[in-house]
This record gives C-alpha cells, sequence and structure tokens, in this order.
C-alpha cells in the first residue's frame, strides 16, 4: 500500500491468541452439525444418493452372505465315500455361489462410486466456487490483513476435506454400522449371547480407543496443517514478491525464513506419525484378543458336539470380516476428524462478513448519458485506518459533474485514502461521500464502481495476455472498441514490436513489462471501460516525457464532459486543472486555481516554489 494506508497493513496477519479459540472450537465441532451444514448443497443429488445407497447395501449383503457360503460348504463336504454328489455337488457350489457373490460385491461397489462421483465432483465444486465467490465480495481490510497463500491453502484442503466427510460419512459410516448389526445379530440368533457379547465389547473397545487417541492426536493434524499454511504463505509471498527479494539480496534470508517453517512442520509432522504408531497398536490388539476369544469359544463347541466345523469357520470369518469395517472404522474416523477441520476452515471463510457490505435495499448508480459526468462530494468525512491516527479529519469539497480537479498535497496527506473512500473499500467514520447527489451507501457496490475508472500509480496486471489485461476494462468490448483504446494509450507501437502482439504474456503482476508499458496498458484498460468518473492517481508517472506528452492529450481528451480527480505529487500536471485541492495531514487547506494559489503564497505555493527548484537541479523530469 501507498501514502497513507501503510496503517492499514500493519496488523497481524492472524492473532496467536484467536487462533488457538478457533482451533478449540474446531476441535469441538459436532460432526453432525457439519453434515446437517452440508445438506443443503446435497440436497440437488437426492436421486443420485438413494441410488448409490441401494447399491452399497446390497454389496454389504453379499459380502454378510460369503461366510454364510464358506460355512454350506464346510458342512456338506460331510459326504460318505463314493456317493455321487460329492462329485458334483461341492465343485458347483463352490464356484458358482462364491465366485457370484464376489462379483456382485465388486459389481455393486463400483455401481456406487459411479453413480455417486458426480455427487462429490458436482458438491465440491459449487462449495469451492461459492468460497471463491465470496472471497472476492469481501471488504478490502480482509485482504489487506490476510496472507492469500494460507488463503488459497485453506480452500484447497477444504475442498478435499468435503469430498473426504461427503463420501465416509453417508456411504461408509452407517453401511458398516449395518453390516456389524447383522453380524451380532446371526451370531446371537444362531449361537450363545457369548459369542455376540464378544463381538459387541471388542467394538466397543475399538471404537472407543479410536475415538479417545484420535481425538488426542487431532491437535497433532491441526498443527500440521497450520505449520504447512505458514511455510506456504513465506514461500507465495517471497515468489511473489521475487523483484524485491532479488533488489535487497534476500534471497538467502527467505529461504531461511522458509526453512524455518519447513521445520515447524516436521516436528508437527513426527508427533502425527508416533501416535498414529500408537493408535493402530492398540486397534491390532483388541482385534487378536476378540478374534482368539472367538475361535476358542467356537472350538470348545466343535469339541462338545453342539457346533459343526463350517459353525466354527462361520464365526472365524465373521470377526475376520467384521475386522475389515471395524480397521476401515479406525482410517474413517481419522479422516473424518481431518476432513472437519479442513471443511471448517472453508466454512470460516464462507462465513467472513463484509466490514462494507450494501445496504438491503441499496439502489443502481445509473450511467449518465455518453460524454457525461456524475457529481463527486464529500461532506465532514473523517476518517482512520487502525482507529488511532486520523488520515482524514473533517473533509469537505465538491466537484461538480464534468469538471476536472486536482488533489495534491505533501505524503501521508490522505491523497490516495480518498480514492479508497469513493470506491467504497471502506467507509468513512464520519461524514458522507456522495456521487451524483445522493449517498454512496444507498447505491449498491457494484453499480458504483461500474461508473469509476482507475488508473493507479503502481499498476498490477494479471499474468495474462496484453489482450486479457486490456479487455479487463469491459470484457464485451469489440476489436474496433480495443484498439482505439491501444491507440488513445500509446501502446501501438509496442504491440507492434512483439512477436505475439496482443497475445504476448505479461508475467506474474506484469513484471515482463516495464513500469511505463505496465501504466500505458492500465490507461487503455481505462479508457475501454469509459466510465463517467475518472481517477488518475499519477496516471503518468512511469512515462518518459515523449509518450506522456501523448498520453496526457488523451487522457485530457477522454476527460471532456466527464468528471476527472488526479491525484498528483508533479504540480506541473495539474496546472490546468479547474480547481487544485491542497491536502495536509488529512485536512483542506487550500483550494483554487493554480494561478490563485501561487498568489495566496501558502502550502501549495511551497511545494511548487521546492519543485521548480528540485527540476532545475535535475531532480524531477520536466
Amino acid at each position: 500500500m501507498r501514502r497513507g494506508s501503510s496503517q492499514s497493513v500493519s496488523a497481524p496477519v492472524r492473532d496467536a491468541d484467536a487462533k488457538n479459540k478457533t482451533n478449540q472450537s474446531v476441535l469441538k465441532t459436532d460432526h453432525w452439525a457439519m453434515l446437517k451444514r452440508l445438506w443443503p448443497y446435497l440436497w440437488p443429488w437426492r436421486i443420485r444418493i438413494l441410488l448409490a445407497l441401494s447399491f452399497l447395501v446390497a454389496a454389504k449383503i453379499a459380502n454378510i452372505g460369503v461366510p454364510m457360503l464358506l460355512k454350506a460348504m464346510v458342512d456338506g463336504l460331510d459326504l460318505k465315500a463314493g456317493e455321487p454328489q460329492s462329485l458334483l455337488v461341492v465343485p458347483v457350489a463352490l464356484l458358482v455361489g462364491y465366485a457370484a457373490l464376489r462379483i456382485s460385491i465388486t459389481l455393486f461397489t463400483e455401481l456406487r462410486e459411479w453413480v455417486f462421483a458426480k455427487v462429490t465432483e458436482g458438491v465440491a465444486r459449487t462449495l469451492s466456487l461459492q468460497s471463491f465467490t465470496h472471497l472476492l465480495h469481501l471488504s478490502m481490510p480482509f485482504h489487506l490483513q490476510g496472507r492469500m497463500g494460507a488463503v488459497s491453502r485453506d480452500l484447497e484442503r477444504g475442498a478435499r476435506g468435503l469430498n473426504t466427510l461427503v463420501s465416509y460419512t453417508v456411504y461408509s459410516v452407517l453401511p458398516t454400522l449395518i453390516e456389524m448389526g447383522l453380524v451380532m445379530g446371526y451370531l446371537l440368533w444362531h449361537y450363545q449371547a457369548a459369542f455376540a457379547w464378544i463381538a459387541l465389547v471388542a467394538v466397543a473397545c475399538y471404537a472407543t480407543w479410536t475415538v479417545k487417541i484420535t481425538e488426542w492426536r487431532t491437535a497433532f493434524r491441526r498443527q500440521m496443517n497450520e505449520q504447512d499454511s505458514r511455510a506456504n504463505a513465506y514461500a507465495v509471498d517471497a515468489l511473489v514478491n521475487v523483484e524485491t527479494v532479488k533488489i535487497f539480496g534476500n534471497e538467502a534470508f527467505e529461504a531461511q525464513r522458509y526453512d524455518r517453517g519447513l521445520q515447524q512442520l516436521q516436528k508437527a509432522s513426527l508427533q502425527s506419525r508416533t501416535s498414529l504408531s500408537l493408535l493402530n497398536l492398540g486397534q491390532s490388539s483388541i482385534i487378536a484378543i476378540a478374534v482368539s476369544l472367538m475361535v476358542w469359544q467356537a472350538t470348545e463347541g466343535v469339541v462338545a458336539g453342539t457346533m459343526t466345523l463350517g459353525d466354527l469357520v462361520l464365526v472365524n470369518a465373521f470377526m475376520i470380516q467384521l475386522y475389515i469395517p471395524l480397521n476401515f472404522l479406525g482410517v474413517l474416523y481419522r479422516e473424518l476428524k481431518q476432513g472437519s477441520v479442513d471443511v471448517e476452515n472453508m466454512f470460516a471463510l464462507i462465513d467472513q462478513k463484509q466490514s462494507v457490505a450494501d445496504s438491503p435495499d441499496a439502489s443502481t448508480l445509473r450511467r449518465p448519458e455518453p460524454g457525461q459526468g456524475l457529481s463527486v462530494a464529500f461532506r465532514g468525512v473523517g476518517f482512520s485506518y487502525d482507529g488511532q491516527r486520523d488520515v482524514i479529519q473533517a473533509l469537505s469539497f465538491e466537484v461538480p459533474a464534468g469538471s476536472s480537479v486536482a488533489i495534491v498535497g505533501p505524503s501521508g496527506a490522505g491523497k490516495s485514502t480518498i480514492m479508497r473512500l469513493l470506491f467504497r473499500f471502506y467507509d468513512p467514520l464520519s461524514g458522507v461521500v456522495e456521487v451524483d447527489g445522493e449517498d454512496i451507501r444507498g447505491f449498491s457496490q457494484q453499480s458504483l464502481r461500474a461508473q469509476i475508472g482507475l488508473v493507479p500509480q503502481d499498476t498490477v496486471l494479471f499474468n495474462e495476455s496484453i489482450r486479457y489485461n486490456i479487455l479487463y476494462g469491459r470484457p464485451e468490448a469489440s476489436d474496433d472498441e480495443l484498439q482505439a483504446a491501444i491507440q488513445a494509450a500509446q501502446l501501438q507501437s509496442l504491440i507492434e514490436s512483439l512477436p505475439q502482439g496482443l497475445e504476448t504474456p505479461v508475467g506474474e503482476r506484469g513484471l515482463k513489462l516495464s513500469g511505463g508499458e505496465k501504466q500505458r496498458v492500465a490507461i487503455a484498460r481505462m479508457l475501454l471501460k469509459n466510465p463517467p468518473i475518472l481517477l488518475l492517481d499519477e496516471a503518468t508517472s512511469a512515462l518518459d516525457s515523449h509518450h506522456e506528452q501523448a498520453v496526457q492529450v488523451a487522457l485530457a481528451r477522454a476527460s471532456l464532459g466527464r468528471t476527472s480527480l488526479v491525484i498528483a505529487h508533479r504540480l506541473s500536471t495539474v496546472v490546468d486543472a479547474d480547481t487544485i485541492f491542497v491536502l495536509d495531514q488529512g485536512r483542506l487547506v487550500e483550494s483554487g486555481p493554480h494561478e490563485q494559489l501561487l498568489m495566496q503564497g501558502g502550502l501549495y505555493a511551497s511545494l511548487w516554489t521546492l519543485q521548480q527548484q528540485e527540476r532545475s537541479a535535475g531532480g524531477l523530469p520536466s
């Protein structure tokens, strides 16, 4: 940020205490409440959900039938030698029945995956788009205080976590519980109650161990996510500002800062893996003990003659088969907890409120007739970025429709803050800002900003082609309108000299272009937008004298009939303005035409004299 706004970026990215409170709330987040919040996104896919669920239930029923078939096959082997059935019954039953069940399990499972894939991808797309759109609409304070590297990683993990929550919860938790219920019901109905009790106690112990240990190690996983986001934010910051890094020769400094983040990530990762080993060991021990008790109980039944060998095979197969969903339940719970944390972060972004929001009854600021401007007025406006130092104090001035005014003053006087207030990036703490005689808080922000064109001093371009960046001012513009804007901004010679012409990529933040070339692209973009209000923030400061003169003529032509506000350091560029407003420490101290201000002998006259002396000494361009 430049003049008058440094305090807006001095706030820490994420306060540590606030972050800890957020983590504690996430840990206590009700998983089912999270699913309830996701339900509106799932409802449009309800037909596919029911169809996929029916396929999965069918697969579970087939899965339960496998041990029953094995029992029948084993008991069927009790044939006397030479009986004709022994030549046919066992092979046919084993090959056809067993193969049919196994194929059915795979078939229904794959059908479920095929039907449900569109659900998870569709919901992930909807939520990701909603999050991205919401971030774009958040007010400027959020973007100035947040780190986009960390935010983008939260969105990425949130999309993955969403897929985990939807898939595992709807199509794994319920079917697993159904399968365990069928197994224990069968054991209780056909055998001694001890078998069902062993299975029930094993499930209870396994679930308790899994929940308790997973809750304990969730903190380690969250620390991994935080350190991962922090290290990624360091890397993105350094890469985005690589030119500054190289100018100051701070490659080693940035590498050290990134490495400190990686060290913290490594420490958290080791803690997470160690705790995972403890969890797996406990789970395996519980299952091993339960299987041993079940087999021992069944063996006693076979010896006593109350159970057949087929029953022993069935009980053993049930417990081994029950171990599979139980083992998956451990993985499932860990993934659900991790997914809940990740999705919670995404919803936290969605829940961010706009500090500058449209009123419910906001009207649309209408565009005037072509070639006409809109009046602008500040009436008793006061503003502070941090609530401690006033950047604007009781500022009042009027800009009639179609007139051209300049705003000048020393650095930190509040010139650029006027631009941000007019765009309604912030709302004033006192007073009102008016456009066309109405408080801008009564208009929708989109309609307000559609009537304002800006050429900033520090132009930032998208990492796309020159064509894309110019058309960003009005994407639906025709080729003739595009060419007219290029000609007016003195860009034609540059484009003709490039092998790819308009399709030339400008690089990250436009780094492949010089400062003057970027500024001309910004001017062309503004001219293509063709707004009734023009804001020129040192619009020609990066141009050489030849191009500056030509572009000044183009801007003067574009300003005819429109309302123009020119923010300038070089007073020589605003001598023709209808009115010049002179700011000092956020207050309007002088106003009037150039000659009148010189005659007053105040702040403007002293700034003019100082710049003339610097120009004579070669410090300023003419």
